[in-house]
């Protein structure tokens, strides 16, 4: 699916690549036509917007080149004679036909102006948010109508930070505002939003002199840049405040009590019928519950942050935001969960990069059922699962560095600890170790570790390793075990 990406660097993503779009001003005919949401533009009217100083002579010819291109860009498969369906003729002009998600600055305004509850307002103000990648059109910025677009969504963002924080006082996130609220109202001092929300987070915090204080300094700001006193509203705050009558906001609903030995799973897949089996399957397993669910990975790092759950499995090919980057991001936030990417293909290229990422292993989607509960319960455990159907070249290529190391020496290693690292490598969890081995599977567990200790490793991804640079293992190999 196409995807346009206009708050940041300015770009078209086929498949998570982006698309070669040519010079500059081939670039601003589809960021103008970006711009206008939809409607066509007039070749009149781009051909004056984008030579502002005066077109020349050919600039009619010019624009239907630079169209062509660009639909050869974005529609390579596109029979010679075929209508486009992207950048699309629309007497007398061109429009861009687009949904509304696959433009980050339309799925972003449609974000900024939605409605809910507290809950739902601070997820989708925080997922509009995490869609700014820097300043909307910079690179168009000596043109008009680029200027004040940046303009228009510049002032939604600022929009998007406040009703973010207006939401997180009503949930009783005070604490965690209060920094980002004080360098807002200093970065934009007249704003009236910036004030009133940091003296009630401050308020809210029991600290009533500094909340009288930021209004006391929003007045003398005021007085100097305007010449005006503090708006009414912020007067009567302040009113408020000093009689202390400033009502608290109601407690937000508690959700249902999960016990504490019990593991908390989001699933993350824009396949219903994935989901929906996932989610059949935790309900027959005892000590694991499903917490919350996610079509993409926006929405995904919008749900780790509302249900905070111990393991998330992240489908590794997602819309408008993939999965990698999703488990990123994921990782990146202060306590994140354990991650453990799900894909279709075990030779999915993007696993080498996910592994490197630091999720905690991989599954495919056909995998057995007790396969996806014992990666679950690894990844909450520090370990790692991979699948057993991880080529050598997946092992290779997460394996390379810069400055490889020799492989682990496996030297020293009885016959039964070969055997349990052959059937590791082959991506079997304890349990099934234990069944293969004739074994207790805390016998098991127990040579695992051993094993660990003995080479120096950490997680299961390493003996993974270790077993496919040593050679101990190839692909396709069938497994003969000493002890059988």
């Amino acid at each position: 699916m196409l995807i346009f990406t206009a708050l940041g660097p300015f770009q078209a993503w086929a498949g998570g690549a982006p698309l070669d779009l040519g010079g500059q001003r081939q670039r601003a005919v589809l960021a103008r036509l970006l711009v206008a949401g939809g409607r066509a533009v007039p070749v009149n009217t781009l051909i004056d917007e984008l030579w502002p100083g005066g077109p020349p002579a050919q600039a009619l010819s010019t624009i239907q080149g630079y169209v062509s291109r660009l639909r050869r860009a974005l529609e390579p498969d596109r029979a010679p004679r075929e209508e486009a369906g992207v950048l699309v003729s629309a007497p007398p002009g061109y429009a861009l036909r687009a949904g509304t998600e696959q433009v980050d600055a339309w799925h972003f305004e449609s974000l900024v102006k939605s409605d809910g509850t507290p809950a739902q307002v601070w997820a989708a103000m925080d997922t509009a948010l995490g869609l700014w990648r820097g300043p909307a059109l910079a690179e168009f910025s000596e043109l008009s109508w680029a200027a004040t677009e940046a303009g228009r969504l510049e002032e939604l963002r600022l929009i998007a930070v406040e009703r973010r924080a207006d939401a997180g006082l009503a949930l009783g996130r005070a604490t965690s505002l209060v920094a980002d609220l004080e360098a807002h109202a200093t970065a934009y001092p007249l704003r009236e939003e910036a004030w009133r929300l940091l003296a009630v987070a401050l308020y809210r915090l029991g600290r009533q002199g500094d909340a009288l204080a930021a209004l006391r300094r929003a007045r003398a700001v005021w007085r100097d840049e305007l010449g005006l006193d503090l708006s009414a509203a912020l007067q009567r705050l302040e009113g408020d405040m000093l009689a202390q009558r400033l009502e608290e906001p109601a407690p937000a609903p508690t959700p249902a009590a999960v016990p504490a030995d019990v593991l908390r799973v989001l699933v993350a897949d824009d396949q219903a019928l994935v989901r929906a089996g996932l989610r059949a399957m935790m309900a027959a397993e005892p000590g694991v519950t499903l917490v919350g669910e996610a079509s993409n990975g926006e929405e995904a790092i919008a749900a780790v942050r509302e249900t905070r759950p111990d393991v998330v499995l992240l489908d590794i090919q997602m819309p408008h935001l993939d999965g990698l980057a999703a488990a990123r991001r994921i990782l990146a936030e202060e306590r994140p969960p354990k991650v453990v990417m799900m894909t279709t293909f075990g030779s999915d290229e993007n696993l080498y990069a996910a592994l490197r990422a630091g999720v905690s292993g991989f599954l495919l989607k056909t995998a057995a059922p007790e396969q996806f509960v014992a990666a679950i319960r690894a990844a909450a455990g520090g370990d790692a699962l991979i699948d057993p159907a991880v080529t050598t070249r997946l092992i290779s290529a997460f394996a390379g560095r810069a400055d490889p190391a020799s492989p682990p020496a496996l030297a020293g290693l009885s016959d039964a600890l070969l055997d349990v690292l052959k059937l590791v490598a082959r991506g079997l969890t304890n349990r099934q170790i234990g069944q293969t081995l004739s074994l207790p599977e805390e016998e098991a567990s127990l040579m695992v570790k051993s094993l660990l200790e003995h080479l120096g490793l950490f997680d299961r991804a390493q003996l993974v390793m270790a077993a496919y640079e040593s050679g101990l293992v190839t692909p396709g190999e069938k497994a003969h075990f000493s002890s059988l």
